[in-house]
């Protein structure tokens, strides 16, 4: 949108000073009057209205006036201390620094094994794995569906044979690995676990996570298998397993970003996150378990901490400070990532991770400049590793704790987005939970209309996206990491052999046991780690649970 023509007057709108939630002070009244208005007389904004990425006004000055009613103790406080907005830990990156965890996958095992090694040899300090869509949708690499999509979008993981190479020569005992995983998490988290295994880890210290968050697929990645109910059966399954087995293994990483990458606003990603992690407790205490825009986006993770500290303490009675604390890993936006003048790329997700880390997150991945176009090069995976290692150590913001801790904007805006956010849950309360919201559509059609919003915005140069809608220029095409078919060929090969290999009556065995498991009440987790360790294939052991569970349509949302 243009700016402003020179001469046309602009006055002090009621909603900067008289709303009805606000009372200025004289003093700002005072300042509206002899040096607010001359100055707009003069100059008018660039603008009618400022507004966040998710719509929402920006008032031109924020003062005490936009806390009315606000309680620092109760709603600030001190960090380490409830209701954690101002971080979990009481010294924060004075004490650690978050772990650098680069998303990375692609080709197959022996490929992403030595860009790991690549990773780790310059500084990262925790593992992240990307899949490939047949592996994320639980086929072998050589499924008929899996056809031109191997190795693609990750690596490709077929067997425990695949994973054994995967992380080879890296002793999962000393290192933590993070996988986004969904629909088939229970079999790669077996596959990981009979890794360590033979490494001689003990499953009792390895620490890791395991996405394992199959609501908001159905809500926006849509990677799913299997209807919500038995899905989340595994689920709660993983968590059974993870607490008698494998107690510093997160069994659970509620994601917002398939949510907010899928065109939500901060608000609803916020309220369908955590409102999945809500139905996630319920669900697990049905079963009888123990439940002991860059200022906006910092003001997300800021109300997150203090809505999931009141849910945990309040809704469901827990007494155990720990289970209070939210803990949470960031990645840059891949959707604020331009195909168009690339290295602008690397601009826009130093701003993200800076915001990532002023919101206090424990872990943090930053995209690389050319994942508009295919997954990073070494170079590009460089640089945005770098970007994270200067955040670190050149900037200063890691020296104090919630640096804008008491900023009004920061405040009034924590407030705002944490206020939307219980409105979306209570909504969700009313329709009996996330999982029927799920199948009522709701969800999926608020984020669509969302979405839709803010790609008319761009379309009318509301909002501006540098080299795209504005300030676009000739280039010279980008050296890209290509992904060619004999990765799938010798996945393939692969398979083949492992086939021969194996013995198919232990195969058998084990995954009709696995079918038998599913169609009784039992958990999952064994026998499908048992089918593992026979090498029963990833598409196998999904398959045998397809006989029982069916699989998934997703619900018109029009």
């Amino acid at each position: 949108m243009p700016e402003q023509e020179k001469g046309v007057t602009q006055t002090v709108s009621p909603a900067d000073s008289t709303a009805a939630t606000r009372k200025p002070s004289a003093k700002e009244r005072e300042w509206e009057k002899k040096t607010l208005q001359p100055t707009l007389e003069k100059s008018p904004e660039r603008l009618p209205d400022f507004t966040t990425v998710s719509g929402h006004s920006i008032r031109r000055l924020y003062t005490e006036a936009d806390l009315t009613g606000w309680d620092k103790e109760r709603e600030l406080g001190h960090p380490g201390e409830p209701p954690y907005t101002r971080g979990i830990h009481a010294t924060m990156y004075r004490g650690r620094l978050w772990t650098m965890r680069q998303f990375a996958g692609f080709g197959t095992a022996e490929d992403t094994n030595q860009r790991f090694r690549y990773l780790l040899a310059r500084g990262q300090t925790g593992l992240s794995v990307a899949f490939d869509l047949p592996t994320l949708m639980g086929y072998d690499s050589d499924h008929p569906l899996s056809e031109g999509e191997v190795g693609k979008c990750g690596v490709a993981i077929s067997s425990l044979a695949d994973m054994e190479v995967l992380f080879d020569k890296i002793p999962l005992g000393n290192v933590t690995t993070s996988m986004t995983i969904n629909s088939p998490a229970a079999v790669v988290w077996a596959m990981y676990l009979a890794v360590a295994e033979k490494q001689g880890a003990d499953w009792k210290t390895i620490s890791g996570t395991i996405q394992n968050d199959i609501l908001k697929e159905y809500i926006a990645q849509k990677e799913y298998i299997y209807p919500p109910e038995p899905s989340m059966r595994l689920v709660i399954d993983t968590f059974e397993f993870g607490v008698k087995h494998t107690p510093k293994f997160n069994s659970i990483s509620i994601s917002g970003y398939h949510i907010r990458e899928a065109g939500s606003t901060a608000i609803q990603e916020l309220a369908f996150t955590l409102r999945d992690g809500m139905e996630y407790v319920e669900w697990g205490l049905r079963r009888g378990m123990d439940v002991n825009d860059f200022f906006e986006e910092i003001a997300k993770y800021r109300a997150a901490r203090r809505i999931w500290q009141k849910a945990v303490r309040e809704r469901y009675k827990s007494q155990n400070p720990r289970s209070w604390a939210l803990r949470f890993h960031s990645q840059t936006a891949g959707c604020s990532l331009t195909a168009q003048q690339p290295y602008n790329n690397v601009v826009r997700t130093a701003i993200q991770a800076l915001a990532a880390v002023l919101g206090g997150t424990q872990s943090l991945h930053t995209n690389s400049l050319d994942e508009a176009w295919a997954l990073p090069t070494e170079f590009a995976a460089t640089i945005a590793l770098r970007t994270q290692q200067i955040l670190a150590h050149e900037t200063g913001v890691t020296n104090t704790v919630d640096p804008l801790g008491g900023s009004y904007f920061v405040e009034a805006l924590t407030n705002e987005v944490e206020r939307g956010a219980w409105e979306y849950v209570e909504r969700i309360d009313a329709m009996g939970g996330m999982v029927p919201a799920i199948e009522r559509g709701y969800p999926q059609r608020e984020i669509a209309e969302a979405s839709y919003r803010y790609q008319l915005a761009l379309d009318h140069k509301e909002k501006i996206i540098v080299g795209v809608n504005e300030y676009a220029a000739d280039e010279k095409p980008l050296e890209i990491l290509q992904i060619d078919e004999t990765v799938a060929h010798r996945q393939a090969g692969r398979l083949r052999k492992l086939r021969a290999e194996r013995s198919k009556e232990e195969v058998a065995r084990r995954l009709n046991a696995l079918r038998r498991a599913a169609e009784g009440k039992e958990n999952l987790m064994p026998p499908i780690y048992e089918a593992v360790k026979a090498y029963a294939t990833l598409g196998e052991i999904c398959d045998a649970m397809r006989d029982v569970f069916g699989t998934y349509e997703e619900v018109a949302i029009t």
